[in-house]
């Protein structure tokens, strides 16, 4: 890992954005990095847009990725993964649930902008994978962290996850969400 990494997380409220920032921050403190992170939102708690800024590493002074100084973007849907290539340069990662909020038609088109921007756009349909595993999309949030994490795009060990994980969500849930992990993981 470089000196510090940057990382956008962002969706619309609702989705877990804010406990994936927790779980992120958890880990990295684990593994003695210095961490700052912020929430950049207007109507978040009401579907708005929400942004999580998490920075870590050797020395950070600031919570704001500066833009283009992504390393990686983890999008919960299509159309705010777009909005947040704003922090992207052509090293940075994205990865994205399918998900577009106004129109499936639109994701190709989507897609297509975000790799002119970015190193690398990993699509995964993330809703239909937890739907099936859980009957319901409220892991979506694990599983594209675990997804992040297969694909080397976040330098944090699986076992520091994992155990933020333990510590940020409740514990009848704790098994569900560490099976999405897993299953992230290990998918392509």
């Amino acid at each position: 890992m470089k000196d510090n990494f940057n990382l956008i997380v962002a969706g619309y409220g609702g989705q877990g954005i804010l406990t994936a920032t927790e779980i992120i921050v958890g880990a990295s403190l684990k593994e003695g990095n210095d961490v700052r992170e912020t929430e950049l939102h207007g109507l978040a708690q009401r579907g708005g847009s929400l942004d999580c800024h998490v920075r870590f590493g050797k020395k950070i002074f600031s919570p704001l990725v500066s833009r283009g100084e992504a390393d990686l973007i983890i999008a919960f849907e299509a159309v705010e993964a777009l909005r947040a290539c704003y922090y992207a340069n052509k090293e940075t990662i994205v990865i994205l649930n399918s998900k577009v909020f106004r129109s499936e038609s639109k994701l190709k088109e989507i897609v297509a902008k975000i790799e002119k921007v970015a190193k690398k756009a990993y699509v995964i349909d993330a809703d239909k994978i937890v739907r099936a595993e859980t009957g319901a999309i409220t892991g979506t949030n694990i599983f594209l962290l675990g997804y992040a994490l297969g694909k080397g795009a976040i330098p944090l060990k699986k076992e520091s996850i994992l155990q933020s994980i333990k510590e940020n969500i409740r514990p009848r849930f704790i098994d569900e969400n560490m099976r999405l992990l897993e299953k992230g993981e290990k998918s392509d």
